[in-house]
C-alpha cells in the first residue's frame, strides 16, 4: 500500500483519459466496496475523478470503452489478474528517499543507543515500501549508524505486485535521487551508465540491497504472517486511506508484532487519536510500545 500522489498528478491524467465516458455511481460504489473488501481502501465520492482516471489507463490498455464493462471484466477474470492490476492503478506509490526526515534522525538514534547496549540483531519493517525509497532510506541510516550492521535485515512490504517488483531493482532516475545527500549518493549508489543526453540513472549498492527483502502484504487483513520481535515499523501515510476498524485491526497487529521498547512511525498528516491507547507517544508520529 503507497500513499496517494498529488492532487494536481491526479488531474493531468484525468484530463489525458477525457475520451472516456464518465464512471456512473452505480459502478463507482461497486468498484468502491470490492477495493475496500480486498485492500480496505475506502473510496468516497471526492475519490471518484481519481479512480476514473486510475481506471481508465487500464481500459485504455484493454479497449474497454465503459466503467460498466470493465467493472464485469474484473469480475469475470478468473484468474485474477486484472483485480491485481486495478488495485495496483488506484494504490498510488508517490515517496522519495529521506521522506518525512525526522524519523530516520530518530530511527538512528535508537540503533545506536541499542547497539551500545550490546544489541546486534535489529529487524525493522517498512510495511508500505512503495518503489523503495523508503526501505533502502531505512537501510543507509543503518549503516551509517551502526558500528556492525551485518545482522540489520529490513522487510519492505506493499499491496502492489507491480511495484514491489520495481523496488527489487532498485535503479532510481537522476529525479528520485536528488533529495540523498550528496556524499550519500556516491557511498551507496552506482551510476549507470547511459547514453549521451539521456537522463542519468542510479542503481543502490548491493550491501543495501542485501538487508532488504521484498514482500507483498495486504495491511488490511492482519493478522500477519510475520516472526517478531520487531525493533521499528514504519507504516507511514497508508492509514488515512483505512476506517477506523481496520486502523485499529492494523494497529493491534503491529503492537504484538513490535518488542517491548520498539517503535511505530507513521505519516505527519495522520491522526490516530484513541486509537493507540496501548501506545505511548514519545512525540508527534513516533510511538513506543511500553
Amino acid at each position: 500500500m503507497s500513499s496517494t500522489g498529488t492532487a494536481k498528478a491526479d488531474n493531468r491524467v484525468y484530463e489525458a483519459s477525457a475520451d472516456f465516458p464518465s464512471i456512473d455511481k452505480r459502478t463507482f460504489k461497486q468498484i468502491s466496496d470490492l477495493v475496500y473488501e480486498k485492500c480496505g481502501i475506502c473510496l468516497n465520492q471526492k475519490k471518484e475523478a481519481l479512480v476514473q482516471a486510475r481506471i481508465s489507463k487500464r481500459m485504455r490498455a484493454l479497449g474497454i470503452k465503459d466503467f460498466k464493462s470493465y467493472f464485469a471484466f474484473v469480475e469475470s477474470d478468473e484468474t485474477g489478474g486484472e483485480l491485481t492490476a486495478m488495485l495496483d492503478a488506484i494504490s498510488t506509490n508517490v515517496t522519495h528517499f529521506f521522506r518525512e526526515s525526522r524519523h530516520f534522525d530518530l530511527l538512528g538514534e535508537f540503533l545506536q543507543r541499542w547497539e551500545q547496549a550490546g544489541q546486534s540483531r535489529f529487524r525493522i519493517w517498512s510495511s508500505a515500501s512503495s518503489s523503495g525509497e523508503e526501505p533502502y532510506t531505512i537501510a543507509i541510516t543503518a549503516r551509517e549508524a551502526l558500528q556492525n550492521a551485518s545482522d540489520c535485515k529490513i522487510l519492505a512490504t506493499d499491496i502492489s505486485t507491480r511495484i514491489v517488483k520495481k523496488a527489487q531493482q532498485g535503479i532510481y532516475s537522476e529525479r528520485n535521487v536528488d533529495k540523498v545527500p550528496r556524499p550519500l549518493l556516491a557511498r551507496y549508489f552506482r551510476r549507470l551508465p547511459s547514453l549521451p543526453g539521456a537522463e542519468k540513472h542510479f542503481e543502490v549498492d548491493p550491501l543495501l540491497k542485501h538487508m532488504v527483502k521484498f514482500g507483498h502484504i495486504n495491511l488490511s487483513k492482519p493478522p500477519f504472517p510475520l516472526r517478531g520481535p520487531l525493533d521499528v515499523i514504519f507504516c507511514r501515510n497508508v492509514m488515512i486511506y483505512f476506517d477506523n476498524k481496520v486502523r485499529r485491526e492494523l494497529l493491534a497487529d503491529m503492537y504484538r508484532l513490535l518488542k517491548p521498547g520498539g517503535y511505530l512511525m507513521v505519516g505527519h498528516a495522520e491522526s490516530l487519536s484513541g486509537m493507540l491507547s496501548d501506545f505511548k507517544s514519545i512525540e508527534p508520529s513516533v510511538y513506543i510500545k511500553t
